[in-house]
């Protein structure tokens, strides 16, 4: 099961200096309580606390990847424009988790229901290899979950390493789906 249940948007800037900084694009998903709400509020937080929202996707409905749960998930990904580096963005991203009630993140491939995560998935041609941040993510070219929103609003991005747009590596999942 894969449903849209809203249309993307691109909202306007609502800081000043946009000339600096990075357009990261983030993965958000939920599968507790009130999940149209937890992911709005997540959204408002990362617009606080680290920069300006300049794309969203569509919310999606999807079926848990890597686990068995009864709770369906809503997903939906993000253009942020962020003068933070990736590991203080990664930080504010895990503050943020932590604020809306997220108490444990999931280790050694094992996931969990949750009420708020938060990935970081690309940034521009930026590659980031360590223990704690991976740039590009390096689970987004298996996840649908994760390409169809993404591709809603950075189809033609290029993925680091990969010789793909996100667009091509969707295509390329799907037809492996």
């Amino acid at each position: 099961m894969d449903n849209l249940i809203h249309k993307a948007t691109t909202p306007r800037p609502t800081r000043e200096g946009q000339g600096r900084g990075s357009v990261f694009y983030l993965s958000l998903g939920t599968n507790l309580g009130d999940k149209e709400k937890n992911l709005r509020r997540a959204v408002s937080e990362l617009q606080k606390r680290t920069g300006t929202v300049v794309s969203q996707s569509a919310f999606f409905v999807t079926e848990p990847w890597g686990f068995e749960s009864e709770n369906t998930f809503l997903n939906l990904c993000l253009g942020l424009h962020s003068t933070l580096s990736p590991h203080e963005l990664l930080l504010k991203t895990q503050e943020i988790e932590r604020c809306l009630g997220r108490t444990r993140k999931s280790t050694d491939g094992g996931y969990h229901d949750r009420l708020i995560d938060i990935d970081l998935l690309l940034c521009g041609d930026l590659t980031v290899s360590e223990p704690d941040l991976k740039i590009p993510h390096p689970l987004m070219h298996e996840r649908l979950f994760v390409l169809r929103p993404l591709a809603q609003i950075a189809q033609r991005q290029k993925v680091p390493g990969t010789g793909m747009s996100v667009g091509e590596m969707l295509s390329a999942l799907e037809a492996r789906s």
